[in-house]
């Protein structure tokens, strides 16, 4: 039997949060969409926490990352109503805020510099003592020294997301082919389509290689075009709050403890997501004693009231990044063919504007003005040398 064939207009590779909203808001625009993927709905975002974290994770020189970040949060309320108003799914979206705290002097001082950036660049932040600090989540430790109180980040629960986004894709006409690409079609020097692990293959008019930390690993894809992305292994903690310790938090807590950076997020159905390791060992995901201590260790100094905690579930997984740890998107060297990955850790937040432009790029061809920073084409051959192994 000869291998089947089916055609789209447009062919998402990834069924991670980013595949998924660009399957969706593609079929919304009226094109024929498919998208391949053994598991839809997996991928990073099932190990990530779900900060919407746009205000107290700002970095010097990353303005345009800031303001794409910011564009993507403002649309998060009317994102996450329509994706529950259309699909019946509950996404945990919840606008509680975040707390940046500092457990020593030289946090402290870390703290104000991290302030002064958020000052400069226009956004909202509040300086707490220690004391205040501990007024609004009694469970910290007492020995706090101050934090910023930041009520412009929000939350939302991963895995509520991607299954939302994968019913909201059936919803469209989405098709699905859970299967593995093999290897990229290329006709007459124009993305056409790719061959499935089984050997059939998915012609489309367009590709969008949305494969996460696995989109610089698709074969037939030109050398000078394939995405300098590599994996950043992320271990990650989920415990539960027994109602006899409720409310343990109420907001997202995160500090720098010992160099590491170290979040709780609680969720409102009592689950505690503490996180995560920052770790370049390539497409390594297991589960260490020293991670899973640490991640232990450093949540138990902001929170000693965590070891009473029951621990339900530790996890890896691998982050998608780039060389300026920004995302890629919109259309490559190679007709046909658009990327959309190198998320890095924002990946979740960046869901709603990564879809919104990239429905325009596969309607009009163009990246729409906030998204063109971070087009592929800002990456030379010198980039693609000199990323991380």
């Amino acid at each position: 039997m000869s291998p089947t064939s089916d055609t789209a207009d447009v062919l998402v590779i990834g069924g991670g949060v980013i595949g998924l909203v660009t399957a969706w808001r593609a079929a919304q625009r009226g094109l024929a969409t498919a998208v391949v993927d053994p598991e839809p709905g997996g991928g990073a975002a099932q190990v990530a926490a779900g900060m919407l974290a746009a205000v107290s994770e700002v970095h010097h020189g990353e303005q345009p990352l800031l303001a794409l970040s910011l564009a993507s949060a403002r649309r998060y309320p009317d994102f996450a109503a329509e994706l529950t108003d259309l699909t019946g799914h509950g996404l945990g979206y919840r606008r509680c805020g975040t707390l940046a705290i500092a457990l020593d002097a030289d946090d402290r001082a870390d703290l104000r510099e991290l302030h002064a950036l958020q000052r400069q660049s226009g956004l909202e932040a509040e300086w707490l003592s220690g004391r205040e600090c501990r007024r609004l989540e009694p469970m910290l430790a007492p020995g706090v020294r101050g934090g910023l109180r930041i009520d412009g980040d929000h939350q939302i629960d991963p895995r509520r997301l991607s299954q939302a986004l994968v019913t909201a894709c059936e919803l469209a006409g989405v098709v699905f082919h859970r299967s593995w690409a093999e290897r990229l079609s290329v006709v007459r020097e124009r993305a056409a389509g790719v061959v499935l692990r089984d050997g059939a293959t998915v012609s489309a008019g367009q590709v969008v290689l949305a494969a996460g930390s696995l989109s610089g690993r698709l074969a037939g894809v030109p050398d000078g075009v394939l995405p300098p992305v590599r994996p950043v292994k992320g271990q990650v903690l989920r415990l539960s709050v027994p109602e006899r310790y409720a409310p343990f938090l109420s907001r997202t807590v995160r500090a720098v403890v010992r160099g590491s950076h170290v979040y709780l997020v609680p969720r409102e159905d009592g689950e505690l997501v503490v996180g995560a390791t920052s770790e370049e060992l390539g497409w390594d995901t297991t589960v260490t004693a020293g991670g899973v201590y640490e991640l232990l260790r450093d949540a138990h100094e902001l929170l000693p009231g965590i070891s009473e905690l029951p621990l339900t579930e530790t996890r890896a997984g691998l982050r998608p990044g780039s060389p300026d740890n920004a995302p890629l998107l919109g259309p490559t060297e190679l007709a046909g063919l658009s990327l959309a990955t190198g998320h890095y850790r924002n990946g979740v937040l960046l869901t709603p504007v990564t879809g919104d432009a990239m429905a325009h790029v596969l309607t009009t061809g163009e990246l729409p003005e906030e998204a063109r920073p971070f087009t592929p084409r800002r990456f030379d051959a010198a980039a693609l040398v000199e990323q991380p192994a």
